[in-house]
């Protein structure tokens, strides 16, 4: 199967038979939603004697914690084989399951970035009352191996946070209102994802026009939100009526106009320029007076991208950290110079060094 082929397609039969069709290094992002193995073995009810829509389906029983290892080793095997290089892959799941696909990324090669706990905001209750309520479930996210260098939108957690860094635990609500699929007011799928939290997996490690797997696609979120946020979706699906239900919900999904799918450049990706090759180039001259933004301090630029403040010498960081007593500080944004009758970060001159793609 090409590219072409498997682009924006979805498909009704087996992840392993399927996967096994890819060519190497293929996607750039992998969202699995594995079978859980809830190792359930008798009917939930509550004490009112009704019947718990709990997760009982065929395909989530295995025979044994050996026969599911090995179902996890083969899927996660064809997974790594066709992620590509600086690839990530995100698995989610429950204690059931977790930390046995846990070590089996590990021994795969991949290398974890992280673990995230999804915090729901709504979970079923424990009707039993034997045990907590299971109030979370756990993500892990891991890059192809140790030296990928994997897509993580930095700045763009950071914003959709209100300016504070994207922390590892996402306070979020289980599908359920029109999002949830029914038939004839009966849940299509048992663990349905919400859209929100495949809003932020897809935000947080791919880039528009990125290619995203999802080997067990079940009620189609992975593609829905793929499809919204401007990005190329495969899927495969063994279970016919769910595979029906999202081909019907992809016909239904519109894609987000692309002048509003720009997303924030991390700093890191930019072009690093230090401060003395502004001097280098002339854009400052030696000698140059900076001040803060009240113009209450001001420091003298040396020859070499040094400056000097009183008894201080040493970088723009440097100086401007021992000024207000921190250990380190922005000096791009705490100096500033004169234009005209007005103060400007140093910041924007480092600006005209960059190429013009690069500039937000």
């Amino acid at each position: 199967m090409s590219y072409q082929t498997l682009k924006n397609k979805i498909i009704n039969g087996d992840s392993l038979k399927e996967l096994k069709k890819i060519p190497n290094e293929t996607f750039d992002l992998i969202f699995a939603d594995p079978p859980y193995n809830l190792q359930l073995k008798k009917e939930l009810s509550r004490p009112d004697t009704s019947k718990v829509d709990a997760v009982d389906d065929k395909w989530d029983q295995f025979e044994s914690f050996k026969s599911y290892d090995e179902f996890t080793f083969d899927w996660l095997k064809e997974c790594k084989r066709i992620l590509k290089k600086n690839g990530s892959i995100w698995v989610i799941g429950s204690y059931h399951n977790i930390f046995r696909v846990g070590a089996t990324i590990q021994d795969l090669g991949f290398w974890i970035l992280n673990d995230v706990i999804w915090n729901k905001n709504n979970p079923m209750p424990n009707f039993r009352g034997t045990r907590f309520t299971n109030a979370h479930e756990t993500l892990i996210w891991a890059s192809k191996s140790e030296g990928s260098k994997y897509t993580f939108n930095y700045q763009s957690l950071k914003c959709l946070n209100d300016d504070l860094q994207m922390r590892s635990t996402w306070n979020l609500p289980i599908c359920n209102g029109k999002e949830r699929l029914k038939n004839n007011g009966k849940k299509i799928h048992s663990t349905q994802k919400p859209e929100a939290l495949l809003h932020r997996i897809i935000l947080a490690s791919s880039n528009k026009n990125d290619f995203i797997l999802d080997p067990f696609l079940g009620s189609g979120t992975t593609a829905v939100v793929s499809k919204k946020l401007g990005r190329k979706y495969f899927g495969i699906e063994k279970e016919k009526n769910y595979f029906d239900a999202t081909r019907k919900r992809l016909d239904n999904t519109n894609v987000i106009k692309d002048e509003y799918l720009d997303t924030l450049q991390n700093n890191r990706s930019k072009p690093r320029i230090p401060f003395g090759s502004l001097v280098e180039m002339g854009l400052i001259k030696p000698g140059t007076e900076i001040y803060d933004q009240k113009k209450k301090v001001n420091a003298k630029i040396m020859v070499d991208g040094s400056i000097k403040y009183q008894q201080s010498e040493g970088s723009i960081h440097k100086v401007a950290a021992k000024i207000i007593g921190a250990e380190s500080c922005n000096g791009w944004t705490f100096w500033h110079y004169k234009s005209g009758n007005s103060l400007k970060p140093i910041d924007d001159l480092r600006q005209r060094l960059r190429p013009t793609s690069q500039v937000l």
